[in-house]
């Protein structure tokens, strides 16, 4: 497993064995409700942070740090007797091959979150049967950051993680929950699946592998070579943006890169970027300011 050699490179610590895959850290952030007592926000929090970091997701053997960082941040507009109604900030992180830098791969805004929590509540997951909308919701999250970073490392490695995120789907469209069916909305929990798991979107998952092995991994050996892995990853993106423009995955990746992309052109060897940035104006023009700024 390509992961595995690359944090194994980077940290030479510990020996030991850990199943669980994730590092999350779970904030709920209760300002905008109107609750004298707080306490249920913050147990709901401690609840989560330990789902999500001790359970066992997948099959997979994974050292400490070879575990994923990434963050679940529930800002919450409404509550009352035990119903939550949020938006959900996702965010996670792979490291780069020798050095101390962790880049962004997925920032996603889940704006439809709507569930049901008692305080001291027991949390359980079972990958086979919908427990709740919280649960699903935490689940179905928690397979795609995994499937996301293992594409990141292998051609298509996150394939049988976004299947998991899929029965997680499946599973809880029979709750009366909206995210989670295609009529629910253009952009919501079922689409982010079914693109991830679609041959019509195939050059994202190229592009995410390429992006990082072949441009982010190669900058400490060859910063120039890395450059230039960055431009052909960014390039695959043009025929799918021909086919389906301004579509879903364009834009989860670039609300995930554009900070990162614009820093790396910045600085280092200079390489002529005027392709590169003519592409980028086409498939992500709502970063069109941010592209100027780059001076390659």
């Amino acid at each position: 497993m390509i992961r595995k050699f690359l944090i194994l490179f980077l940290v030479c610590s510990s020996i030991q064995t850990h199943a669980q895959e994730l590092n999350a850290q779970v904030v709920v952030n209760s300002d905008l409700v109107n609750q004298t007592n707080q306490q249920v926000f913050k147990t709901l929090e401690r609840s989560l942070n330990e789902l999500i970091n001790t359970q066992v997701w997948t099959g997979d053997s994974y050292l400490n740090q070879e575990r994923i960082t990434c963050s679940f941040v529930f800002n919450l507009s409404r509550y009352s007797n035990g119903q939550f109604e949020a938006t959900l900030q996702v965010q996670s992180q792979r490291p780069v091959f020798d050095t101390n830098y962790d880049s962004p791969i997925l920032n996603f805004l889940d704006k439809d979150i709507v569930f049901s929590y008692q305080e001291f509540e027991p949390l359980f997951f079972n990958q086979s049967s919908f427990e709740s909308n919280l649960i699903s919701l935490i689940s179905y999250y928690a397979y795609v950051i995994i499937g996301m970073d293992a594409d990141s490392f292998s051609q298509e490695g996150g394939t049988p993680y976004y299947e998991r995120a899929l029965q997680a789907v499946n599973l809880a469209q029979v709750s009366s929950r909206s995210g989670w069916k295609p009529s629910d909305g253009t952009r919501n929990r079922f689409w982010l699946i079914d693109a991830l798991r679609s041959n019509t979107f195939r050059e994202f998952r190229q592009t995410l592998y390429d992006y990082h092995r072949q441009g982010l991994d190669k900058m400490t050996d060859d910063p120039l070579a890395g450059k230039i892995g960055l431009m052909g990853a960014i390039k695959k993106l043009e025929p799918l943006n021909q086919r389906r423009p301004n579509n879903f995955l364009i834009q989860i990746f670039f609300d995930a890169k554009v900070e990162e992309i614009v820093n790396l052109f910045q600085d280092g060897p200079k390489v002529d970027f005027k392709e590169t940035e003519e592409i980028l104006k086409k498939i992500a023009p709502f970063f069109g300011a941010r592209w100027k700024q780059i001076k390659a």
